[in-house]
């Protein structure tokens, strides 16, 4: 599992107009790089919706926020649209970049237990974890972020 101060995994990863983003574009900003279930159910709208809302914050602290979930591109627009977000969501079928960052495991939901995108995000500047959030709680997260960049 990444930790603070490991080499940031490169990614290269499609948003919902299906451009391609990598890690190395964002070079010189620090990247709040934050893994999310799915798109559109309550907890992930209230985790995105407060990212969105903090945006001129991040700005101000030389921040761009990522989302990444394993859903596709068109839901990822839809989510998009639908919330008024204006960072990057990005989406990885594969989960080749949510295993790299350790943001897929085990999870438990009314008693069954299966894999699925653990909610992690990480503080990334200069090729480096700064900072890793676990089993982030959606409420206030945006804030807890903010605080530590």
């Amino acid at each position: 599992m990444l930790k603070k101060g490991d080499k940031a995994p490169e990614f290269k990863l499609s948003d919902a107009n299906g451009k391609t983003h990598s890690l190395a574009e964002l070079k010189g900003k620090t990247i709040v790089l934050y893994f999310y279930p799915k798109d559109d159910t309550p907890g992930c709208t209230i985790e995105a919706c407060e990212f969105r809302d903090a945006e001129k914050e991040f700005t101000k602290k030389n921040a761009v926020v990522i989302g990444v979930s394993k859903d596709s591109t068109a839901s990822h627009a839809r989510f998009a649209q639908k919330q008024d977000l204006k960072f990057l969501l990005l989406s990885d079928p594969e989960l080749s970049t949510i295993k790299a960052y350790g943001a897929w495991g085990k999870k438990k939901f009314m008693g069954r237990e299966y894999e699925g995108v653990l909610r992690t995000t990480l503080a990334i500047k200069n090729g480096r974890v700064k900072q890793r959030f676990d089993g982030v709680t959606p409420k206030g997260h945006a804030a807890q972020v903010l605080k530590t960049i």
